[in-house]
């Protein structure tokens, strides 16, 4: 696949799944009249609802949006990406899910969120996604015509060893939709999704959710996609729901790691932490 183009939907998901998924189906549409081959959505597409509103989540097999994303793909002929939406696992926890149509309809990839936002935020806000869902335990690459696609949500961005392992992996585009909070968002969204692109010499696609949600919660916006030398070359710079589209070169890609090899550079290494017991590594990328 040579370049193609991509759009990254920037959505305000409120707690109905029946009404954010015409929402999505809304701006995907938009996208797809706009060039784009490759659609993302943000993360909780389906619904945007505190812990205690679980309960209102389902099964794969009979969520909407799920259905409403597949008809789309298929319909419009585009590789369509839903960035994340809650789906009832058989245990009856939830898992934080992005799945990957491929044009026919069919899923091509899925992917659980890896590391859960447990956290204590300064303004007051309180978070344990653990709470409510089983984190995933594998990174996903896939292929789309060529072009190698790795998988993360919102939070896995502060892990780097995730997107350096999909790099090595051979992913030349990075994946990061996201709900992230308007306080972390401003502090640190545009800053990570470069240097997640610069450390690793790929595109970042980051659809976002954005503005004040129906559940109280606040998020950012600011959907990016981020070229292989850490530029910004598209931005939904507010958080009103909208669309960005932006070419994707994978030459790009190869052309960046040629003038920083870090990755055909990087070496095993071992801590000398001094006394002690030595730090367990985690997440090594070799």
């Amino acid at each position: 696949m040579g370049s193609f183009k991509a759009a990254a939907v920037q959505m305000r998901s409120g707690t109905s799944p029946d009404r954010n998924a015409a929402d999505m189906e809304r701006l995907v549409r938009e996208a797809a009249s706009r060039g784009a081959t490759y659609v993302q959505t943000p993360e909780m597409t389906g619904a945007l609802v505190r812990d205690k509103q679980a309960a209102a989540f389902t099964t794969e097999d009979k969520d909407i949006v799920v259905s409403t994303a597949r008809g789309l793909a298929k319909e419009l002929g585009i590789f369509l990406h839903v960035g994340s939406t809650a789906i009832l696992r058989a245990d009856g926890k939830l898992a934080n899910r992005a799945f990957l149509f491929a044009p026919d309809g069919t899923t091509l990839a899925n992917y659980d969120k890896i590391h859960m936002f447990d956290v204590d935020l300064d303004n007051g806000e309180s978070w344990r996604e653990s709470a409510s869902y089983e984190p995933g335990k594998e990174a996903v690459v896939t292929a789309i015509d060529g072009v190698r696609l790795g998988f993360a949500v919102c939070y896995d961005l502060r892990f780097p060893q995730l997107f350096r392992a999909e790099a090595l992996a051979g992913a030349d585009v990075l994946s990061v939709p996201a709900a992230f909070t308007r306080q972390t968002g401003e502090a640190h969204w545009h800053v990570l999704l470069r240097a997640r692109a610069i450390e690793n010499g790929a595109y970042v696609i980051a659809a976002a959710q954005g503005g004040l949600h129906e559940d109280g919660r606040e998020t950012y916006g600011h959907s990016l996609i981020v070229d292989p030398w850490g530029r910004i070359i598209a931005e939904a710079a507010h958080d009103e729901p909208d669309v960005i589209v932006a070419e994707i070169d994978p030459a790009q890609s190869l052309a960046a790691r040629r003038k920083i090899p870090n990755l055909k550079n990087a070496r095993d290494f071992s801590i000398n932490a001094g006394e002690g017991e030595a730090p367990r590594l985690r997440g090594a990328a070799s």
